[in-house]
């Protein structure tokens, strides 16, 4: 099945099958994506809140969101998601240490989103170097596991009485500030062509029903070729 997503003439099979302003709606929509940024949720109780991260990775572009399940197993609840959970990548892990390995082992630098003696604002943060953005719990933060090992940590500017915002907001604004500069900068940041070659082909799987018979009759129809 893996080789599948790399087969261009696959691709041109499944095309036939949606409409034209989709094949180039989802052309738009993936140049914008990134995997320059990706977005880390640890142990986020609320689900609501997970569902809306998700949907601001969707809307700002961000390809993959991390979640983290040490403790609370998560469900998207697709009425915040709106339908984001078909567009991005969900990566789970089920503890922390894993999640971090794999990261830094892609190249990511890891950013915690805390207050912290060595933090930078928002609008200071350099965009440049791939980074994994880590959102903690509403009560809590982020762990000590992650502080302990974060390359850089990262804040929003805050004027009032209030110290802190829900996570969802706090990833709406981050999101927002970072993929919009990295948009205007002269950094590499769009995917790979392998990477949007297994996107197209995985959104016009997920806009086709009975997906499983036309693959089927597509594999048939290579055989006899």
């Amino acid at each position: 099945m893996q080789l599948l997503f790399q087969d261009e003439n696959y691709l041109a099979y499944l095309e036939e099958f949606i409409t034209e302003s989709r094949k180039e709606g989802f052309k738009r929509v993936l140049a914008n994506r990134t995997k320059h940024f990706t977005v880390v949720c640890e142990d986020v109780y609320q689900l609501h809140n997970t569902s809306a991260v998700m949907r601001s990775c969707e809307v700002f572009g961000i390809q993959e969101l991390n979640v983290v399940e040490q403790r609370f197993g998560k469900k998207i609840d697709k009425e915040i998601a709106l339908g984001a959970e078909k567009w991005v990548d969900i990566r789970r892990f089920s503890n922390n240490q894993d999640c971090i390995d794999d990261l830094k082992s892609k190249g990511y630098q890891i950013i915690a989103t805390t207050p912290h003696e060595n933090d930078c604002f928002l609008e200071d943060f350099d965009i440049s170097k791939p980074s994994a953005i880590f959102f903690g719990t509403e009560r809590h933060g982020l762990s000590e596991e992650v502080i302990q090992q974060a390359d850089g940590f990262l804040k929003i500017p805050m004027v009032g009485f209030t110290e802190s915002l829900n996570i969802s907001v706090s990833a709406a604004i981050i999101l927002q500030n970072i993929s919009t500069r990295l948009r205007h900068s002269n950094i590499d940041w769009q995917l790979t062509e392998a990477d949007l070659l297994e996107k197209r082909i995985d959104w016009t799987r997920k806009s086709i029903k009975d997906i499983d018979f036309i693959t089927q009759k597509y594999l048939e129809k290579q055989q006899v070729i």
